[in-house]
């Protein structure tokens, strides 16, 4: 289901709404709620009201707020300030970074707020808004990672230089957050913003999920489950078997020249960087995902007395790739590291950064270069890292 789908189920009656919103917060409940008083306000029972609980979830989502903006920021930063760092794979990763960033920024302190207060007060258009827009970030990464690797497969594998041009990579980026937008856009129509009053004179705002009830067909299930396989299981498939052919390519690899032999290196140093990104990813959102499957499957997971904390810890989880992915950058890629170290440094050149091009073809292209000047031809810059 979607990433704020933690209360409600999605073809509830308001009965039923009304029943699991007790569990969550009326502690061991025996008495009908007819019978309760009126008065006293129902005590919180889940341990995301603990005060202990709460500044560590508040110190969590802050460091993974803080890493994540600075480190995306930087990523984006340097591959538009200097020349030689955008290059198409570059623009696929800053690309990366901005659905981050997108995250780290607009829903993340939105969630710890509803985590923290246990009720939306945020109203109902950031109710629309929020979890549509980590829904949107979420499918623009895994088509982002896939289409890197399927790049890198097709220059690797089949030694092609990339053919594909700045302009076209652009295209690429824009067809991404379109169909991500399309494929997210259910988060946002199928939400409600209503006010559940528990007992007399204690009311809550909640902000839940609300699919058409027709019969027996569960449509919150049959998205939750689409989103599983198109967001998360086909792409990771895709991009295993993308980097399996790309892995056992340059470990097989046998270079005839030292300069043939540095670029290769460089080859598969970059591509054991992006491995590990697609590895982190993966694992973060593993936990949240099945989680997520399990109380769609089963709704009896609902009735778990810390379910809301069990929820928020996966969420955690899944957020730290947010922010792991420019760690992983600056510590294995020693482009990013030079770039990254010239930005805090206000310089404006990089000279040691190395494009992952053969030497043969840097002369290549150094002629193509000249000619250029001479002719008035265009000339294209290879991809590289």
């Amino acid at each position: 289901m979607g990433p704020m789908g933690t209360l409600g189920e999605e073809n509830q009656t308001d009965d039923m709404k009304m029943e699991l919103f007790t569990r969550l917060y009326v502690p061991r409940l025996t008495t009908p709620l007819s019978e309760l008083a009126p008065d006293p306000k129902p005590e919180l029972k889940d341990s995301t009201m603990l005060v202990e609980v709460q500044i560590i979830l508040i110190f969590a989502y802050c460091s993974i707020i803080l890493l994540g903006v600075i480190g995306n920021s930087l990523v984006i930063h340097v591959v538009i300030k200097f020349k030689s760092m955008r290059t198409v794979t570059n623009f696929f990763i800053a690309n990366l970074a901005v659905a981050d960033l997108l995250v780290n920024t607009l829903c993340l302190p939105f969630t710890l707020v509803y985590t923290l207060l246990g009720e939306w007060k945020l109203g109902p258009q950031l109710c629309h808004l929020v979890p549509y827009a980590q829904g949107l970030a979420v499918h623009v990464s895994t088509v982002t990672l896939t289409v890197i690797a399927l790049d890198r497969h097709r220059c690797i594998v089949y030694h092609l230089e990339s053919k594909i041009s700045k302009r076209i990579s652009f295209l690429i980026i824009g067809v991404t957050w379109a169909v991500s937008a399309l494929l997210a856009s259910p988060l946002a129509i199928f939400r409600e913003y209503f006010l559940i009053e528990l007992i007399p004179g204690f009311e809550i705002v909640v902000c839940s999920e609300k699919w058409p009830d027709e019969g027996q067909l569960n449509y919150g299930t049959i998205y939750s489950v689409s989103m599983l396989l198109i967001q998360y299981v086909l792409p990771l498939a895709i991009i295993c078997y993308a980097y399996i052919r790309i892995w056992t390519k340059l470990k097989n690899h046998v270079s005839p020249a030292a300069g043939n032999d540095q670029y290769h290196q460089r080859r598969r140093k970059t591509t054991k960087m992006l491995v590990c990104v697609v590895v982190v990813f993966a694992v973060s959102w593993l936990p949240f995902h099945t989680f997520q499957l399990v109380s769609d499957i089963d709704s009896k997971v609902l009735n778990l007395k810390e379910y809301k904390l069990i929820y928020t810890v996966f969420h955690v989880i899944a957020m730290c790739s947010t922010f792991a992915n420019p760690l992983l950058y600056g510590w294995m890629n020693n482009n990013y590291r030079t770039a990254f170290l010239t930005a805090f440094q206000c310089e404006q050149r990089l000279d040691s950064i190395h494009p992952e091009i053969p030497t043969a073809i840097k002369v290549k292209k150094n002629l193509e270069v000249k000619k250029s000047h001479c002719t008035g031809g265009p000339f294209t810059q290879p991809t590289n890292v």
